[in-house]
């Protein structure tokens, strides 16, 4: 699958999401219309963008937005960059500051609210959507493993990621992220 039909797949879901079926819903059921193959070519194009944005800048942004960032949580962060769309995944894999434009971020600034963008469930959107085609006959992880086995893998390395810096340091945040530091750091003083 190529990145323009992984989007296309993307959007569709965006669109198709409402209050009563979220996003990762929408996106399962996009996902289950089609082949076992082009389910494990998303995940592989999934896999690839979600660790583009394996980096200190990046994992910085969601430490503000989330009034903290685990490793694990850092996952969901990049799933949620992907669920906003190609353009504020583009945007935020460019400048991550840029995410203090993104409606969802300044509703959370203002509300105290740590969960803006943090999106677990779309992690496993390709998982949910391979069983309900296979009928769980076949292990997704298994089949991922074979669908990736003959083509190059896509890693990302400490080195890869950028240069490291204290996401506990307010002068430094704030230095690397002058507008989400604006919208979350309002209570820290200079």
């Amino acid at each position: 699958m190529d990145t323009s039909e992984f989007w296309t797949i993307i959007e569709a879901a965006r669109e198709a999401s409402e209050a009563d079926k979220p996003f990762a819903e929408a996106l399962v059921d996009q996902l289950a219309t089609r082949t076992k193959d082009d389910i494990l070519g998303y995940q592989e194009r999934f896999d690839e963008l979600h660790g583009a944005v394996y980096r200190w800048d990046v994992w910085a942004a969601a430490y503000l937005i989330g009034g903290g960032c685990s490793d694990d949580s850092f996952m969901d962060f990049r799933a949620g960059l992907i669920a906003l769309g190609r353009d504020w995944y583009e945007r935020a894999a460019a400048c991550p500051d840029s995410l203090a434009e993104h409606p969802a971020v300044t509703a959370a600034a203002e509300a105290y609210d740590d969960e803006a963008v943090f999106y677990e469930n779309v992690n496993y959107a390709a998982c949910n959507a391979f069983k309900r085609v296979t009928g769980e006959e076949e292990d997704f992880y298994d089949a991922c493993d074979e669908y990736t086995a003959s083509r190059d893998s896509f890693g990302q390395d400490a080195e890869g990621m950028g240069e490291d810096f204290d996401f506990d340091d307010p002068e430094e945040m704030r230095r690397r992220l002058p507008r989400l530091a604006a919208l979350y750091l309002r209570d820290t003083p200079h």
